[in-house]
């Protein structure tokens, strides 16, 4: 047998090798334990306390990118880095998913709920109420006194009696015809399930004014919101709503005028209200303002008027459409706030009297 030669044992180039791979093995041991200890440490940033300290208005407009957001939040201090809040929306995933609007970020809030604020759409609440019996000029001079809104600058207005009048959120930088839309729908929706009508929303107004509404004096929608309409000016008695659309109702059934005082303000305003502190018209109704020539005058012409005369709210709605049964034609201010109601003329004359009575004692 030849004899084979004894193994290398510590060459240097054995040598060489092992020290190439144990620095290897060191530099990968470095860089994941560097990169455990930046993760660790920027996930402490995402998801710590932030720098806020007081209750902030942050404002993300249409068209903002992850990075123009993420840059806004540091000038405005409301994050650390800019850095770490985008890794963390990438990281969630949530990097497409932040949408505008307007954010109210409390003390101390992290990066990560800053995210799912910006990704759930959690916006700021501002929101405007429209009360009962506004006319249309009215409600969309009231919202165009909003700065937060883009005010709606077009000549033609809502139709009258289309606007559902209630408290609407709205956003910063939204534009009133948004939220007039929104008063529109539902008005449709609510006068849509009080009338059994499908779909109100696909119907243009006045398909939808002339759907079968109400019962006899009343044929459609039209007629139950301009009844509503008229109550709504009437009585801000709750208790009276019904009572009083009783009283229309016997009118309209017998051929007897109206003879409410609201019609005829708005057969002179067309709903343009003034609004310095004098009433509608800026004065007090006169007598000869009663023969004022308008379909909208009833003390001129019996029945309802070509329309509503105001926006009118969910109650007055279901009082038209469920008005009181009683023998009532006539009504007038008891000086509580609500109204004396008669059945006959004679009587009708005796709460006139006690009526101006209640105001000349007032007015000394």
């Amino acid at each position: 047998m030849t004899e084979q030669p004894a193994p290398a044992e510590n060459t240097p180039q054995k040598r060489g090798g092992r020290f190439v791979l144990g620095f290897l093995v060191y530099l990968i041991t470095t860089a994941i334990v560097v990169a455990a200890v930046g993760f660790f440490w920027a996930a402490q940033h995402f998801t710590g306390a932030g720098p806020l300290k007081e209750d902030t208005l942050i404002a993300v407009e249409r068209g903002m990118g992850l990075n123009q957001i993420a840059t806004h939040l540091e000038a405005e201090n409301a994050i650390d880095s800019k850095y770490i809040f985008i890794l963390g929306a990438r990281f969630l995933g949530a990097a497409a998913d932040l949408k505008a609007g307007e954010y109210q970020l409390e003390p101390g809030i992290s990066a990560k709920d800053i995210v799912a604020k910006m990704r759930n759409h959690d916006v700021f609440g501002r929101f405007v109420t429209v009360r009962e019996g506004l006319t249309s000029y009215e409600v969309v001079v009231l919202l165009n006194g909003y700065e937060e809104l883009i005010p709606r600058r077009a000549k033609s207005l809502p139709e009258e009696g289309s606007l559902l009048p209630q408290t609407y959120s709205y956003q910063l930088g939204e534009e009133v015809f948004s939220v007039l839309d929104r008063m529109q729908n539902m008005m449709r929706d609510e006068v849509g399930a009080l009338c059994a009508i499908e779909n109100p929303r696909e119907l243009d107004w006045q398909s939808f004014i002339s759907k079968p509404c109400g019962s006899e004096p009343l044929k459609n929608v039209g007629d139950v919101l301009t009844l509503a309409s008229i109550i709504e000016k009437e009585t801000g008695v709750a208790g009276e709503r019904a009572q009083v659309a009783g009283v229309f109702i016997n009118r309209l059934n017998r051929g007897i005028p109206l003879q409410t005082d609201p019609t005829v303000i708005y057969a002179i305003t067309k709903g343009v209200h003034k609004n310095d502190g004098k009433g509608p018209l800026g004065r007090r109704l006169l007598r000869k303002d009663l023969d004022y020539d308008s379909p909208y005058n009833t003390y001129k012409y019996a029945g309802l008027p070509p329309g509503p005369i105001a926006n009118p709210g969910k109650a007055s709605i279901e009082a038209a459409l469920n008005p009181e049964a009683h023998d009532y034609i006539y009504f007038v201010a008891d000086g509580s706030g609500g109204h004396s109601f008669a059945k006959t003329l004679r009587e009708h004359n005796n709460n006139v009297a006690k009526w101006r009575k209640i105001r000349r004692e007032q007015a000394q």
